[in-house]
C-alpha cells in the first residue's frame, strides 16, 4: 500500500511539474468536469441568480445592480463529490467578491475575498436555527490591482482554499454531505473573471505532510474590517 501510495504521489508531481502547476495540497485533480476561459461571459450552462454577467474584453465581468438589493450570482448546476476549482479574477471596482459552493438545502463553505483581505470558511448552513459559520482563516492582505488566481479543493470532510500564496484548510461533517452549486458572487461594480476549471479530485497522499506546514484552523483568524458608516439619507 505505501508503494502504492508514493508512486501514485510520484506521478502526481511529475504531471504538475510537466504542466508547470503548483505543487499538490490536499487534493489530487483528475477528470475535468467543465472549463471555460470565460473569454465569451458565462453562457449555459451557468445560472446567473441576481446581477449583470456579461462579457467584456475578453473576460467575464459581474456586477451588483442596484435594484437586485443583493449580491450579483452566478452558478453552476452541477452535484459534486470530491473536486478542485481554479480560477483567476480582477477587482475593478467592487467591495468584494467570492466562490462560494451550496450544500443541497442553504450554504456550505466559501473564499469571501476584498481587497484587503481573504477569508477562508465554513458556512452558516441554516441561517435562522443555531448553527454559525466557522472561520478557518482570515488574511489580511493588499491585492492591489492586477489579476490574482483562487483555487479551492474539497475532499471528504475537509477543504482548503488558496487566493495567490495565501493558504488554509479546515474541516466539518457538513463537507462530507452533497454539494451543488459551485458559484461566484459579487458585492458592488464590477470584478473580471477567467480562466475557470473544475476537476474530479483525490486525497493527496502526501496530504498529512503538506498539513503540518499549513497554519491550523482558526489560527490564522485577524479580525474582519469593520463595515462602512452608512450614509444618513437626507
Amino acid at each position: 500500500m505505501k508503494h502504492t501510495s508514493l508512486l501514485t504521489l510520484t506521478l502526481a508531481l511529475a504531471a504538475f511539474a510537466a504542466r508547470g502547476e503548483d505543487k499538490p495540497l490536499l487534493a489530487i485533480p483528475g477528470k475535468v468536469i467543465y472549463e471555460n476561459k470565460l473569454s465569451d461571459g458565462a453562457g449555459a450552462p451557468w445560472k446567473a441568480a441576481k446581477g449583470k454577467w456579461e462579457p467584456v474584453d475578453g473576460v467575464l465581468r459581474g456586477s451588483e445592480l442596484e435594484a437586485d438589493k443583493h449580491g450579483a450570482v452566478t452558478r453552476l448546476p452541477n452535484k459534486l463529490k470530491d473536486f478542485v476549482i481554479e480560477y483567476e479574477f480582477k477587482f475593478s471596482g467592487a467591495k468584494s467578491t467570492s466562490l462560494s459552493i451550496n450544500a443541497i438545502k442553504d450554504h456550505m463553505a466559501r473564499i469571501s475575498i476584498t481587497p484587503k483581505s481573504v477569508t477562508i470558511q465554513r458556512d452558516d448552513n441554516d441561517h435562522e436555527g443555531p448553527d454559525k459559520a466557522v472561520v478557518f482563516a482570515r488574511f489580511p492582505t493588499d491585492l492591489g490591482d492586477g489579476w490574482h488566481k483562487v483555487r479551492l479543493e474539497m475532499v471528504g470532510d475537509k477543504m482548503l482554499g488558496k487566493v495567490d500564496d495565501l493558504v488554509a484548510w479546515g474541516a466539518s461533517d457538513l463537507f462530507l454531505t452533497e454539494k451543488a452549486g459551485a458559484g461566484f458572487t459579487v458585492a458592488g461594480q464590477s470584478v473580471d473573471f477567467r480562466n475557470f476549471s473544475l476537476s474530479e479530485a483525490t486525497l493527496n497522499p502526501a496530504w498529512e505532510d503538506v498539513k503540518a506546514t499549513l497554519p491550523k484552523p482558526g489560527e490564522k483568524v485577524a479580525a474582519a474590517a469593520k463595515p462602512a458608516a452608512k450614509k444618513k439619507v437626507e
